[in-house]
């Protein structure tokens, strides 16, 4: 692989975007990382337009675009995938909670040849900071039934901040979450259509600027149905979406 391209949905995030897109350009730049960063403004409603026109000028690697439809985390991903020119693609937050440390470490694994990357903050060797209790405690428990329920070693696959080759994105396809359960929604289909994958330990720490995205009441049932949707292909699919070798 030779490109990598990171997509990072920003919805009202001026405050987190210049230290955002400076922390991964540096890393990329020290690592010897050919890459790119599609930031997609999801319908903000703060600076953060004004914001990515005066970065666009500031990083060479920078690309933005405005997701002028309907909003959601799912379709802000979409969008930047019908731009982004990876052999690679990183889907990170805008927020700050993941490091771009651990994007190289994604990179490294992925060149091991590996399809999927996933990341969990639940393993030896991760570090977690001033995660909220009460999605903690849903994060524990949706996580649990999702590893059981399709018998997979990865106890964080709700975690957001991934890396697949291009190919796997394509066998994924269509994607259908508009929201977060977007976060499911491609490493399950990845798992189940047979794409190899490997979890490693991540660092993440909570927001310190503006307000978190993800509401757990309105995101229940939301997940519920593409867990449900994936778990009948998983079992009654009869291999049909499996990828061809």
């Amino acid at each position: 692989m030779k490109k990598l391209s990171v997509i990072i949905p920003a919805r009202d995030e001026a405050g987190n975007l210049p230290n955002c897109v400076a922390g991964i350009e540096k890393e990329l730049e020290k690592n010897s990382i050919d890459g790119e960063i599609v930031v997609v403004d999801d319908g903000s409603r703060d600076d953060t337009p004004k914001v990515l026109e005066d970065l666009k000028g500031q990083h060479p690697q920078l690309l933005s675009l405005r997701n002028d439809g309907q909003n959601g985390f799912g379709r802000a991903v979409r969008c930047g995938l019908t731009v982004a020119r990876g052999d690679a693609i990183a889907i990170m937050m805008a927020d700050l909670s993941d490091t771009p440390r651990d994007l190289v470490r994604y990179w490294e694994k992925l060149n091991e040849g590996y399809d999927c990357i996933f990341g969990s903050r639940f393993i030896s060797g991760s570090r977690v900071t001033d995660y909220p209790r009460a999605k903690l405690f849903a994060n524990r428990i949706v996580n649990t039934a999702i590893r059981y329920a399709f018998r997979i070693e990865c106890n964080d696959i709700t975690n957001a901040f991934k890396m697949y080759r291009r190919e796997v994105i394509e066998g994924c396809q269509p994607l259908i979450s508009p929201h977060f359960n977007l976060t499911v929604e491609i490493p399950l289909k990845a798992v189940i259509r047979g794409y190899s994958w490997t979890v490693v330990p991540i660092s993440w720490r909570n927001r310190t600027k503006g307000v978190a995205k993800l509401k757990l009441r309105e995101m229940g049932s939301r997940y519920f149905f593409i867990v449900a949707y994936l778990w009948l292909e998983k079992y009654f699919s009869r291999g049909d979406y499996m990828r061809n070798k």
